[in-house]
């Protein structure tokens, strides 16, 4: 299905809702795996606001994004039990294992590093969480031997969202 098409069955859903343009943008990215700029003016016009209330709506919140993301997502735990365990010498492996900072996705688009701040598994620190699922008392050896799995499957089940 076309992504105008997408939109336009999104947008004819959920128009009527209070506040409908965060529920319509989530829609979209979850539909579309992100918000293409070319239907920023569909929206807009839909709910009667201007391309830039919608395009700053977008902007302003970092889970929106403007271009496909990657195949998978690694996150790294910021938190204080985390950094006490070895957390920032993991970050440090993930960035340069990945070629790509946090926000970022590595060049060949398969991950995207993205920091989190608590997983919840502070005393099996330090822990990430790749495509959803956590993984406690990560060392690099093992983040390595999660990457080199994950590169080799199908694309995460939430990889559109």
């Amino acid at each position: 299905m076309h992504d105008r098409s997408v939109v336009n069955d999104i947008v004819t859903r959920l128009r009527g809702m209070p506040g409908a343009l965060l529920p319509i943008l989530h829609a979209v990215q979850h539909e579309l795996g992100h918000i293409p700029p070319d239907v920023v003016p569909d929206i807009a016009a839909a709910l009667n606001l201007s391309r830039a209330e919608v395009h700053g709506v977008i902007t302003f919140y970092p889970h929106f994004r403007s271009e496909p993301g990657a195949r998978h997502t690694l996150e790294v735990c910021r938190a204080e039990s985390c950094q006490a365990m070895g957390g920032e010498a993991l970050a440090g492996h993930a960035r340069t294992r990945l070629g790509c900072d946090f926000h970022a996705v590595s060049a060949d688009g398969t991950f995207a590093l993205e920091p989190v701040y608590c997983l919840g598994l502070c005393a099996q620190s330090p822990a990430v969480m790749l495509d959803g699922r956590p993984h406690a008392r990560v060392t690099a050896a093992r983040l390595d031997r999660l990457l080199d799995a994950a590169r080799t499957s199908p694309a995460q089940d939430g990889a559109r969202t």
